[in-house]
């Protein structure tokens, strides 16, 4: 792969002060192919970057700026790490421009307005925009990224999801019942932002574990409309999100059932094949047992699949850092492909430990 520039590419982020935005900010500075040019606070205009988070001290001299920032019109490409709504309302002018968009929230995830509109309770404001965007999950939608102007990057969970069933839907012949799908998912606090919330309270989320949004979440629609896309059929997903007592982390378990005729397939080797050359997926041993602290701070996600007894259940387990691969390390791989540069470029770190 070539470079498509021969100068650096110029970055924007709009709402840089949040979990997510800090996240692309650590990753963009070091990133070699990029010129940080501009970030934008609506709340924090006129501080320093660093001011407000000191792990960046001396990696970067830029001021959050406000919104109107005329510099953004200037840039390459915008990420948006801002809650729902914020791109959409901004987009239109900066394709204008001939800027690009990576959204970090929902505007561009779901294609159906009614379904977006009736989960974010909000009208979506450019539909013939969201028409052509792409949705960024790399490893499905490779081909169609290089060419987007507009990307509506996953949610975190969807990510996790959808990744954990595609070599099964994927198949020219059914593998698994589509009417019995089960995600039970677990992530770390900060996957809720830096809002000021009860939940997120320590004396809250300490020493605690527990599900929330049981009788509908908003990523339940964006993850059905992914696999229904894939598999060319109708889903039953029952999807249950928990909370646990970290920072951050999420690890996802599939419950699926294998057709009478699939009894036979060697379910490791279609994850393997469908994967082996992806450069951000793991899979794991037959019968590993993938932690959330062995992708912390990591782009990487891992897979391994359980099948007890031989039978006709198959389980899925995966396991992702939701600020990396579940948000900003996702993001700057879609802008990697757009600008067709390596793939894996500024996101080649290894994950922390302990």
């Amino acid at each position: 792969m070539h470079n498509y520039f021969n100068k650096k590419i110029k970055v924007g982020i709009v709402g840089g002060t949040g979990y997510t935005g800090v996240e692309l900010l650590r990753i963009l500075i070091q990133h070699p192919n990029v010129d940080l040019t501009v970030i934008t606070s609506r709340k924090e205009s006129g501080l320093y970057v660093s001011d407000l988070y000191p792990n960046l001290r001396n990696h970067i001299s830029l001021k959050f700026s406000s919104l109107d920032n005329p510099d953004l019109m200037n840039c390459d490409v915008v990420f948006f790490a801002t809650p729902h709504g914020v791109a959409m309302s901004q987009a239109r002018d900066l394709l204008k421009s001939g800027v690009k968009i990576i959204d970090l929230a929902a505007d561009f995830r779901i294609k159906d307005i009614d379904v977006f509109e009736k989960w974010y309770k909000i009208e979506h404001s450019c539909p013939d925009i969201l028409k052509t965007s792409e949705y960024g999950l790399v490893e499905l939608n490779r081909s169609n990224i290089v060419k987007s102007n507009v990307i509506g990057n996953p949610g975190c969970y969807p990510t996790t999801v959808i990744l954990g069933l595609i070599p099964l839907l994927d198949q020219s012949i059914p593998l698994i019942d589509v009417d019995d799908i089960v995600a039970d998912c677990k992530s770390g606090v900060s996957g809720s932002g830096k809002k000021l919330e009860a939940s997120g309270l320590f004396s809250e989320s300490s020493d605690n574990f527990k599900a929330y949004s049981v009788s509908g979440h908003r990523h339940h629609p964006e993850i059905v409309s992914q696999i229904e896309k894939i598999s060319g059929k109708k889903v039953n997903l029952t999807f249950v999100p928990h909370l646990v007592p970290m920072i951050r982390g999420m690890f996802s378990t599939i419950y699926v059932k294998i057709l009478p005729h699939a009894l036979d397939i060697d379910f490791q080797e279609l994850f393997v094949k469908r994967y082996g050359s992806e450069p951000f997926i793991d899979i794991m041993p037959y019968g590993s047992l993938p932690e959330t602290r062995s992708v912390r701070s990591s782009n990487n996600l891992r897979i391994a699949i359980y099948r007890p007894g031989n039978k006709d259940r198959l389980i899925i387990l995966v396991t992702q850092d939701n600020l990396v691969k579940g948000a900003a390390g996702q993001a700057v791989q879609n802008m990697n492909l757009i600008f067709n540069i390596k793939e894996t470029i500024g996101l080649e770190s290894i994950a922390i430990l302990p």
